[in-house]
């Protein structure tokens, strides 16, 4: 997400996307958190990532932009992403982030 969701922008344009093309984007379009859900799984996730996630406006505003689109929207931005430079680095994180959000 630090470039992340999230970028998911998630991964959000911070500097990274989502994942390849052959990866499941399932967990990201179909999640259930919210903002700050995402918000503090990432924090707990990686601070640092966290940290450069929230110094950019525009990763912020994608992730806010993503997660209140629906599933159908969500999948074109994550399909979007995941064809980005640098997708596959963070995806891990991502992955981790939105499979843990729940618990905040």
């Amino acid at each position: 997400m630090a470039a992340a969701v999230c970028g998911l922008t998630w991964s959000l344009t911070a500097g990274a996307g989502l994942a390849s093309a052959d990866r499941d984007l399932s967990p990201f379009v179909n999640t259930t958190c919210n903002y700050d859900q995402v918000q503090s799984a990432l924090q707990a996730a990686d601070p640092q990532a966290a940290a450069q996630f929230n110094s950019s406006p525009e990763s912020v505003s994608f992730l806010r932009q993503f997660l209140a689109s629906p599933p159908g929207q969500r999948q074109q931005m994550a399909q979007m992403l995941a064809s980005q430079p640098g997708a596959d680095q963070e995806f891990g994180l991502v992955q981790r982030v939105f499979n843990t959000c729940n618990n905040y």
